[in-house]
């Protein structure tokens, strides 16, 4: 019988980095903007799914800190934009369209914070070596 390894435990600038340096969390993002925002469509807000999945491929392609800036301003806008508009009662709030957009809210408010710490203590240097040596269209 085997004794599970346990890794040590992550540190919050390593979270911080996962986080803003993944494709997901800006698609994840658009998805939840357009669920709430597609019926009944409201133009404003679905202007930043595209500005987000943009900013996830780019990130596939190599792109990881312009991604992350990408995705801080995106996601910054849509947080404020979003919390400046409150539900009409307060059962609104605990309906499953008010939980998706407390959801996105929230995704929106920890993008904006890890992708800004990637954009911000990012290596150009280093990642377009690494570009360079991996490219994606080979």
């Amino acid at each position: 019988m085997t004794t599970p390894t346990l890794e040590p435990p992550r540190s919050v600038r390593s979270r911080l980095e996962a986080w803003g340096n993944s494709p997901f969390a800006p698609t994840g993002l658009a998805t939840l903007i357009t669920a709430v925002h597609s019926r009944p469509l409201q133009i404003r807000p679905m202007l930043f799914v595209p500005i987000l999945l943009f900013s996830s491929y780019a990130n596939l392609q190599g792109f990881k800190i312009d991604s992350a800036g990408i995705t801080a301003a995106a996601s910054g806008t849509y947080a404020l934009l979003a919390m400046r508009r409150r539900p009409s009662t307060f059962m609104n709030r605990f309906s499953v369209r008010g939980l998706v957009r407390g959801s996105a809210v929230g995704i929106a408010i920890v993008n904006t914070i890890a992708a800004g710490w990637v954009y911000a203590t990012g290596d150009r240097e280093r990642e377009k070596a690494e570009r360079t040596e991996n490219p994606r269209w080979v």
